[in-house]
């Protein structure tokens, strides 16, 4: 083991960017955030989009501020499914859309009847949103040919910025499985399936494996971590056996990391999705639309002159009275409301709830109804799996809401532990590290960061009192459709 290394890891979030520096020495390692930026999307043409232009000058900030460091590794992480097109030249066609644009509104449904549902999940093994790149490229075949046209390299958002940073076009394989258009079983493009579609299958870059080291910045190597952000979060911590995932942050990611996919009519009829995570393993598991609601919430208050910090909300729904009302955060109007309380107040009085009133009563509303959720799927998980799982690992900034993960292990009947805060940088340095010699395997980067950063747990109280508000959470997911 190298005695003493520096990693750099961009963690781009849909909300915010970090840059993180991390440190191994003597087999303990620090993070050391040198950067944070904002990721405010923009409004052009009537889309939204994203500012990878300003993403680009900031990560070029960061850079700079550790420029008198010898560093061993840089890599970028990012969110899942949105995707870049490069023409010609290899510059940008146009800046690439935001997950949360309207324009694949109804996309799923046109797709299903040139190729049906199932076929489609039983090739790729991915749970069906309308935000996949597989539905947004069709909407952009559909609504701008043009563009379409101009383009000659398709990248994901995180391979973009290794392409800026070193000129190779390639897509890293854990985020290029969040587009549908990854063969589960070959791990390769489905050029059948793009082709049936319409789609141009030339257009991905070629596929790598997390851990490629795809070229040098200014005499630096850039490796490709898991660079899809929940793949980085989960390399960070094992979760195999009896124990499960849980990445807490705008989304919630909820699952298992196993050997090879589980494709199969059960997991397509709960909608598992099998993701591609480092190490060649594939993370079994279903999207909850996460702490997304709460951010919604503080920005409609924030618009009313009412600023809290989560600390005061979390303050004020460990007041609040439980079980006054819960709603399924997977109900479609909680994507991208206009008024995030308002949608709440909606889904209560449509199930004859009474509305939350207070901001502490509409937390503590988001945070149980979370964490019924969490209990969902997890049982959902142990029926695919045919395991018990006994404990929960929750990782990711959420993992610092004690009353969530508190609620959680309630709701669950499960073991919370959580932490660490910092997963997805971390498993973004954990690939580096194993690929430049810091760490002689995954596992051994694991016990590393487990040795680093101790998790906390949070042991279950009163788990019978939950059974009563199931019955909530199951009206009809954003995701889910009975199209064949």
């Amino acid at each position: 083991m190298t005695e003493s290394s520096a990693y750099l890891a961009i963690d781009l979030g849909a909300e915010s960017g970090r840059a993180i520096l991390g440190r191994l020495r003597g087999g303990i390692l620090t993070v050391e955030e040198v950067h944070r930026f904002p990721n405010e999307p923009l409004q052009q043409d009537g889309s939204l989009r994203w500012n990878v232009r300003g993403l680009w000058t900031e990560i070029q900030v960061a850079l700079k501020r550790v420029s008198e460091i010898k560093l061993d590794g840089i890599g970028v992480d990012a969110w899942g499914v949105d995707y870049a097109l490069l023409d010609a030249t290899g510059e940008l066609v146009e800046n690439p859309y935001h997950y949360r644009d309207p324009r694949s509104n109804g996309a799923m449904e046109e797709v299903f009847r040139v190729v049906p549902r199932k076929e489609i999940y039983l090739a790729t093994g991915i749970q069906f949103m309308p935000i996949n790149t597989l539905f947004q490229l069709h909407a952009h075949r559909r609504d701008d040919r043009a563009a379409l046209a101009r383009a000659r390299t398709l990248l994901t958002i995180p391979d973009l910025f290794h392409y800026w940073l070193t000129r190779r076009k390639a897509c890293e394989y854990t985020n290029a499985t969040t587009t549908q258009l990854v063969n589960a079983r070959t791990r390769a493009w489905d050029t059948d399936l793009m082709n049936r579609l319409g789609l141009p299958a030339a257009l991905p870059a070629p596929l790598v494996d997390p851990g490629t080291n795809l070229g040098d910045y200014k005499g630096i190597p850039v490796i490709a971590p898991a660079s899809h952000d929940t793949a980085s979060a989960v390399a960070a911590v094992s979760a195999r056996g009896d124990t499960a995932f849980l990445s807490s942050g705008t989304w919630s990611l909820v699952g298992i990391e196993l050997d090879a996919p589980v494709i199969n009519a059960v997991t397509l009829a709960s909608n598992f999705t099998n993701e591609g995570g480092a190490n060649r393993a594939t993370m079994l598991l279903k999207n909850v639309m996460g702490l997304w609601m709460l951010q919604g919430c503080r920005r409609a208050w924030s618009a009313q002159g009412r600023d809290y910090t989560y600390a005061e909300l979390m303050e004020a729904a460990a007041q609040a009275p439980r079980f006054a009302s819960v709603v399924n955060p997977d109900d479609a109007r909680f994507l991208n409301p206009p008024d995030m309380p308002e949608a709440i107040v909606s889904f209560c009085c449509e199930t004859s709830q009474p509305a939350p009133s207070g901001t502490g009563a509409v937390t503590r509303c988001i945070l149980e109804s979370l964490a019924l959720k969490y209990a969902l799927v997890i049982r959902d998980l142990e029926l695919v799996t045919q395991r018990s799982i006994t404990r929960i690992r929750v990782i990711g900034g959420g993992s610092k809401n004690r009353l969530l993960n508190q609620l959680t292990a309630d709701a669950t009947g499960k073991q919370v532990l959580a932490g660490p805060a910092e997963a997805t940088a971390l498993g973004n340095i954990a690939v580096q590290m194993v690929a430049r010699g810091g760490a002689s395997s995954l596992q051994d980067a694991r016990a590393i960061i487990e040795k680093s950063f101790p998790a906390e747990a949070f042991e279950p109280r009163d788990t019978a009192a939950w059974q009563p508000y199931f019955t909530v959470m199951m009206t009809e997911p954003i995701w889910r459709s009975h199209s064949s």
